[in-house]
Parts: C-alpha cells; structure tokens; sequence
C-alpha cells in the first residue's frame, strides 16, 4: 500500500493552557509565518509544534516556544 503525499505537507499543532489547534500549510514559509502570529503578541498559546510530511510519515521538524518568538519580535523592534 502506498501513502499519497498531503497537498499540504507542513502541519502546525499549536498548544496552551486553553489553546489545541492544529493547522496545515503548503509551504514552510506560510508555516513559520502562522507559527509566529500564533505565539506573539498577547496570544494564550504557549507552544508550537511543527511537522513535515517526509517518506510517508509525518516528521517532527522543530518545536517553538512563545517565549522564543516573543524574544524575537523584541529584538526587531528596538
């Protein structure tokens, strides 16, 4: 049997104390771009996990925390 590739290979699992939400992308960059809007700003989610449909699996790619994305936003901004 095989597996068919998703049109969307790049899945984004958003978490928080009030927070589930799992969204998928097209591109890596339409990823990250979600994963930030997701973490910044007065968002209640805490964390994002982000996987990539690879070898008919989908694969932990990286995890991100708000903190992380709210440190980076800071750092522009000055």
């Amino acid at each position: 049997m095989t597996v068919r590739k998703p049109s969307k290979p790049w899945r984004v699992t958003v978490t928080g104390p009030d927070v589930e939400a799992t969204s998928s992308f097209t591109s890596e960059a339409k990823t990250f771009a979600f994963v930030r809007a997701s973490l910044g700003g007065d968002s209640p989610a805490t964390a994002a996990k982000v996987e990539q449909w690879e070898g008919g699996l989908w694969r932990w790619f990286e995890t991100v925390t708000a903190e992380e994305i709210r440190a980076a936003q800071a750092a522009t901004e000055k």
